[in-house]
């Protein structure tokens, strides 16, 4: 298996200046926080690339060593190295110049709190599962283990060690979490940039769909105005009931023509709907007699295709990898398969000992993916650190019940430190449970704002996820989701960017970016992007029919993108939200570009930008696009805005790199939020002339004004705002409070009770107060103060 394509580039050797070492060891210096260490009783060294490092390649920190009376040591500007080379590893000691929560010396081995990675599957996992160590602790050091992990040789074939070792990172980065990460990924490999159509809806159900079914439900969400970008088939594409002599249909590679007489008239008819299309692999089983491409698999194979031996799934065998992708998986794709699901479920053990099959199937399928020039992808389960070079995941089998959602957002985040940014669920839960319309409503608003959204269900014929199969208010805020989701994509795609070129995962656990102990308390609150998401993953009040989330609002002020309330930081919080929408916050400061239209937004940019501007604080956004072609080398365009906040407010636009890429004449949408109408607006051109050609509507309702314009020939313009005022008690709070109180299943006195003291008393807590008096209960109250009080420090 080679890697004509050089998708992954590989830079084991570290540079020589950064190395210290003795007969039986060997220290690299490969930042002033990160060191690798090695001991081998023979000085047997391994410089080939592993699973968790191919490239030790680093700009050489400044550093000394030295030994005194036989004790190493070696000194950077983060810490101080002392290893007894006579005693081993047992005697290393690092000394931190920067301790975080009282640490200042670690000697190896000892237990420190480690803030944990992510986990292979969440298979038949109801609720929490152990997850994996990661590169970051709170105490500031963390260890990661790489003796046992596989080689991979110049040409990206993969083996065991030959020689055992002692091989340890240690990252000292204290409490610089994003540091830290990026100097994972330079030793492990950036993260890849997935393709643009994948951070849009995908359909998946585990369900014998046949050709007219299929198309006849992605026109259905047509119809409906319900967007889908990937098309997952299941299993059933393929032969599944096979003569009992083969043993399990559970593995295939033919077209079930029972099902799919024309698979390339399917593939392509979905191709014309802007589909794309994953198939889903179960290879253990090898290929066998039946199957369509045995014939000249076998023979190529040399195995006796006359008596029909079976053709054994060897990962580990070079000829049997090159026949797997050539005879399997390419005829397929030049039909019209985009990428293939792997969804492995053996375990861990091949026919070499410390080789993992899942490792090597997602190694080898990702490089294939890539040798002509596309972006490479595939889509399987996580086979631990290292796995980030391997988008995207596939997290298993999903329980559909609470726990397994309350679970989720944290898992997905936690994945962040470990570099595994891709994750892809289940959404709404693929196996058991029972049915409940709510929750499946707070799953899919929770997969619009997590890294891939991809709903899946079971054959169970009153498990399907397709929205119109829910109550009308579940409907409508399952649809407005997932419309959503699809007018996210240009942010997205721009985070895809940050993610891949400045080793930034879209979501970020809150403590990333905040040295505080609140920043770590509520797991399930996330940075996606530069928004504030708080997922909702519990049930709603019985009475007042809201949902809650726990929350810590940062320094600052943030707007609620949905119903614009204002929150004041920093501060710890209940968030209370009905069903039709959750908690997503923006900073005063935020700029989030939209697309206007839906269709095609996952293959080529839009024409119309809706940029919203939560204005009070300077600002400022980079929107990345490309061409949309999915190969590895495409031209790139970079948008930048740049808001200043004053008196007047200034939106600056200006384009660079390759403008070609953005639709001529592009129309922006600026939507700012929480504002009075402006007093006067001017436009100046990028060539320096006033423009006068905008159109300006203002929502007294909503409180925001909308100003359209076309930048005829995309030279970019400054929009300057007269006078331009911010309206800080939105929206009106008595009107939320009361619409609260009008939909609350409680007595009716009491419900009056509240309105009287809301309208007479003017101090907030007072009125709470009061309200506890007349025997409103906590689950109103709260609800109420997360109104009345949301501005308040």
């Amino acid at each position: 298996m080679i890697d004509k394509g050089q998708v992954i580039e590989l830079n084991p050797v570290a540079d020589e200046k950064a190395v210290v070492k003795g007969d039986n060891y060997r220290f690299t210096v490969l930042t002033d926080r990160l060191i690798r260490v090695e001991c081998q009783e023979d000085g047997d060294f391994l410089d080939e690339a592993t699973k968790l490092a191919i490239c030790r390649k680093f700009n050489v920190p400044k550093f000394t060593s030295e030994i005194n009376r036989g004790i190493l040591k070696i000194d950077t500007d983060a810490l101080t190295v002392y290893f007894d080379p006579k005693k081993g590893l047992k005697s290393l000691q690092i000394r931190l110049k920067y301790p975080v929560e009282g640490l200042d010396v670690y000697n190896f081995g000892m237990e420190v709190e480690n803030l944990q990675g992510t986990a292979r599957t969440l298979d038949n996992v109801d609720g929490s599962t152990t997850l994996d160590r990661g590169i970051m602790s709170k105490k500031g050091v963390a260890v990661i283990d790489d003796s046992q992990s596989v080689v991979i040789k110049e040409d990206k074939w993969v083996e065991a060690r030959q020689i055992p070792e002692e091989d340890y990172y240690i990252f000292a980065y204290g409490h610089d979490y994003i540091g830290c990460l990026k100097d994972f990924y330079r030793l492990s490999g950036a993260a890849p940039l997935l393709p643009r159509y994948t951070l849009g809806n995908w359909w998946s159900r585990f369900y014998p769909y046949d050709e007219a079914g299929y198309i006849g439900l992605m026109k259905e969400f047509e119809e409906k105005d319900i967007p889908i970008s990937v098309s997952v088939i299941d299993m059933d594409w393929h032969k599944t009931k096979v003569p009992e002599k083969y043993g399990s249909g559970w593995t295939g590679y033919s077209w079930n023509k029972d099902l799919f007489p024309n698979p390339k008239r399917f593939l392509n008819t979905l191709h014309k709907m802007g589909k794309h299309i994953t198939l889903n692999l179960h290879p253990a089983d090898g290929v066998r007699g039946f199957e369509d491409a045995y014939p000249a698999m076998g023979k190529a194979l040399g195995v006796n295709v006359v008596e029909e031996e079976p053709i054994k799934f060897n990962v580990n065998d070079r000829k049997f990898m090159e026949a797997y992708f050539k005879y399997l998986h390419h005829p397929m794709e030049k039909d019209g398969v985009d990428f293939w699901w792997v969804d492995w479920q053996q375990g861990e053990k091949s026919s070499v000992e410390g080789i993992d099959p899942l490792f090597m199937l997602n190694h080898f399928h990702f490089i294939d993916s890539g040798r002509d020039g596309k972006l490479p992808l595939t889509f399987s389960r996580y086979a631990g650190i290292g796995s980030h070079r391997y988008p995207l995941g596939f997290s298993g089998d999903t329980m559909s019940t609470w726990k397994s959602l309350d679970f989720q957002p944290y898992f997905t985040t936690n994945a962040s430190n470990v570099g595994y940014s891709w994750w892809s669920h289940d959404i709404g839960g693929h196996q058991k449970g029972r049915r409940d319309d709510e929750m499946v409503a707070r799953w899919v608003q929770y997969g619009t704002f997590s890294p891939i959204m991809r709903l899946h269900s079971t054959a169970n014929a009153f498990y399907g996820k397709e929205p119109w199969n829910y109550n009308l208010i579940v409907e409508n805020t399952i649809s407005d989701f997932m419309r959503l989701r699809h007018k996210l994509v240009p942010y997205l795609h721009t985070m895809n960017y940050r993610n891949h070129l400045e080793g930034r995962p879209l979501v970020e656990p809150m403590y990333y970016r905040h040295d505080r102990a609140e920043a770590y308390k509520n797991k399930n609150q996330y940075y996606f992007g530069d928004l504030i998401v708080c997922p909702i993953t519990e049930q709603n009040d019985s009475e007042t029919w809201l949902g809650s989330a726990k929350a810590w609002i940062p320094e600052g002020t943030y707007v609620d993108v949905f119903n614009g309330l204002e929150y004041r930081g920093p501060k710890e919080v209940k968030l209370f939200r009905d069903i039709s929408t959750m908690p997503v916050l923006a900073k005063k400061g935020s700029i989030i570009p939209l697309a206007r239209d839906l269709k095609n937004v996952c293959v080529e940019n839009p024409k119309v930008l809706d940029v919203h501007v939560f204005a009070g604080e300077n600002g400022s956004f980079d929107l990345y696009e490309d061409d949309c072609s999915e190969m590895q080398k495409m031209p790139l365009a970079i948008t930048t805005f740049n808001l200043k906040n004053g008196k007047d407010i200034t939106m600056e636009v200006k384009l660079s790199k390759d403008k070609t890429v953005i639709p001529e004449n592009r129309t922006y949408n600026f939507i700012f939020h929480n504002m009075k109408k402006p007093e006067k607006l001017s436009i100046t051109t990028g060539n320096g002339e006033e423009n006068d050609k905008y159109k300006l509507n203002y929502d007294e309702t909503g409180k925001k004004f909308t100003i359209s314009y076309t930048d005829n020939g995309n030279n970019g313009f400054k929009l300057t705002i007269f006078g331009a005022k911010q309206l800080h008690d939105l929206p009106d709070k008595i009107t939320l409070i009361n619409r609260l109180l009008n939909r609350a299943q409680i007595e009716y006195d009491i419900k009056e009770k509240c309105q009287w003291i809301l309208q007479e008393e003017n101090i907030p807590e007072e009125a709470l107060r009061k309200m506890e008096r007349i025997g409103a209960k906590a689950n109103i109250t709260e609800a109420v103060e997360d109104i009345l009080l949301s501005d308040a420090l």
